[in-house]
């Protein structure tokens, strides 16, 4: 196995994290099975979908079980009250869709009732010009109409083989037990406490008293659990009475009847109209292989202006070297400039939590499948509904509070969004990545591609390979074990920051990825993430 070497002090080095170990090794076996596999950030969620392809389901079943199975599992990452896109690739034609399933502004959003305080940026994710009171991240007001639940749909329509009933109803079990709040759980939510406790709902949820993070003591035995047993009332019956009860049942009107409540504009109307769109992916190629990526408003059009501009880059060696990373840097910093002034989304420098689940699917006969999923920020709007138990997006945030630009708020659009799966082929190796991480997602997954395609390595090798974090504005940040050289290289053109991989927060992104050659399948996942695991469907319950 290819380890990366750690050990070398980079104390004297600009934003250096020197309180961690330097000498600290941390590895993740890939998963090597010739049945399917799920990759995902949380292990429960990849052994439902791994379950399912046991039962003799396809790549599509399994991705709706682990799907469901996430926004129980990280319901401050995603859920039924998010958004994302999903990549499709079928074995037998050899053809790869697209589904959209990103959130949609409401059809009564008046961009003037988010007024700009006149000063000041926003303190979520993105540097907006301030709106007065935060209108556009947190609250009912920040909600936009949800596709996660009709992103299932249809890709389960397309090619699901396994009744759709079979496939929420794990879910709605892992919801009616509970929520475990191990230290990870209890980190994520104590990140958020400020905000929970402003939302009845959310706040007597995840935090004790209304008040204090849900944390057991340190020494003992984990015990406490998150009650989110109305969620899975919803969840059954949503697995019952089949997806289109959350945008035309009585969960739907449930839903609009606590976000007018609650302040939002969002209607049962706006459910009732939504669809996702399966369509045509963005194809391009790349070194004699073929990439296909998310096409529309999300980072896949950026991937591509990237790796076009990286194919003509003279990348040799068995490894990466400084020249590789500068021109990983270069290129991934001409096409988020080109997004930046030509897709309005003007991210700059801000490296707010955001709040985003990727996961892959690979199953015996080749199907594959990569979805993003996400909530944007932490526990997206903050906003739990009392009546369904379902955290909401802010995808308002998406869109520039200033008028005339190009992402300007505006009734009945859709959202920018930074997911980015990826499926390639390349030398007789299919494989599917993705990552969670904000803006930080599309430069993991340009830099996994190139380790895979430029230097041959295995899932394992490449998921085990430091990287950097360029994406927009002038710095760099830099993996503290990589060699001196690439920093010097670096430095010529960028400003430097130096960082560890951790586990809070992911400077380089969590992705998540799964590879096919022959019949052998393989599945990683980031190897600094706590829950996050490849599971092969005959892998008896991991």
């Amino acid at each position: 196995m290819w380890v990366p070497a750690f050990g070398r002090s980079r104390d004297k080095r600009k934003g250096t994290m020197s309180n961690f170990s330097l000498s600290q090794i941390v590895t993740k076996p890939a998963v090597s099975s010739a049945g399917g596999i799920v990759a995902a950030q949380h292990r429960r969620a990849a052994e439902a979908g791994a379950a399912v392809l046991a039962a003799g389901g396809d790549a599509v079943d399994a991705a709706v079980a682990t799907s469901f199975a996430l926004g129980v599992l990280e319901p401050w990452m995603s859920g039924p009250g998010g958004g994302g896109a999903m990549l499709i690739r079928r074995a037998r034609d050899a053809r790869t869709l697209a589904v959209d399933f990103g959130p949609l502004a409401p059809a009564a959003l008046d961009p003037a009732d988010y007024p700009l305080a006149g000063s000041g940026v926003s303190s979520d994710l993105f540097p907006w010009p301030a709106v007065v009171g935060e209108r556009n991240a947190t609250g009912a007001a920040a909600i936009a109409v949800p596709g996660v639940v009709d992103g299932m749909r249809t890709a389960h329509e397309a090619f699901g083989a396994k009744p759709w009933h079979e496939l929420v109803m794990p879910a709605a079990e892992l919801a009616e037990e509970g929520l475990l709040v191990d230290w990870y759980a209890a980190l994520i939510i104590a990140s958020a406490t400020q905000a929970l406790a402003a939302n009845g709902c959310a706040a007597a949820t995840f935090l004790e008293a209304g008040r204090w993070p849900t944390i057991s003591s340190w020494t003992a035995l984990n015990q406490k659990r998150v009650d989110l047993s109305q969620m899975g009332r919803s969840l059954r019956r949503l697995a019952e009475r089949g997806p289109r009860e959350f945008y035309e049942g009585e969960l739907a009107r449930g839903i609009a009847r606590d976000i007018a409540a609650a302040g939002g504009c969002l209607a049962a109307g706006d459910l009732a109209s939504y669809r996702a769109r399966l369509g045509e992916p963005l194809t391009f190629p790349y070194r004699g292989g073929t990439f296909h990526a998310a096409p529309g408003l999300s980072a896949g059009p950026t991937l591509a202006h990237a790796l076009r501009l990286l194919a003509a880059a003279p990348l040799g060696g068995t490894r990466p070297d400084g020249a590789a990373y500068l021109a990983y840097a270069e290129a991934l910093d001409r096409a988020y400039r080109w997004r930046l002034i030509n897709m309005g989304d003007v991210e700059g420098g801000r490296t707010g939590p955001s709040c985003t689940t990727h996961f892959c699917v690979v199953d015996r006969h080749g199907n594959i499948c990569a979805v993003t999923q996400t909530l944007l920020s932490i526990f997206g709007s903050k906003v739990m509904l009392p009546e369904s138990g379902l955290l909401m997006n802010n995808g308002i945030l998406w869109f520039d509070p200033e008028p005339g630009k190009p992402n300007s708020l505006a009734p009945g659009k859709r959202c920018l969004m930074n997911v980015c799966p990826l499926i390639g082929t390349h030398d007789g190796r299919h494989f599917a990545l993705g990552a969670s991480g904000g803006r930080r997602i599309m430069p993991a997954v340009l830099q996994l591609a190139s380790f895979l395609v430029d230097y041959g390595m295995s899932l394992e090798e490449a998921f085990h390979h430091p990287r950097i974090d360029a994406s927009g504005g002038d710095t760099v940040i830099v993996d503290d074990t990589l060699p001196a050289e690439v920093s010097t290289a670096l430095a010529k053109r960028f400003t430097l920051v130096a960082g560890r991989r951790t586990v809070f927060p992911y400077l380089f992104a969590c992705p998540a990825g799964v590879s096919r050659v022959g019949n052998i399948n393989e599945g990683a996942t980031e190897i600094m993430s706590p829950w996050g695991d490849a599971v092969a469907e005959d892998a008896k319950g991991g």
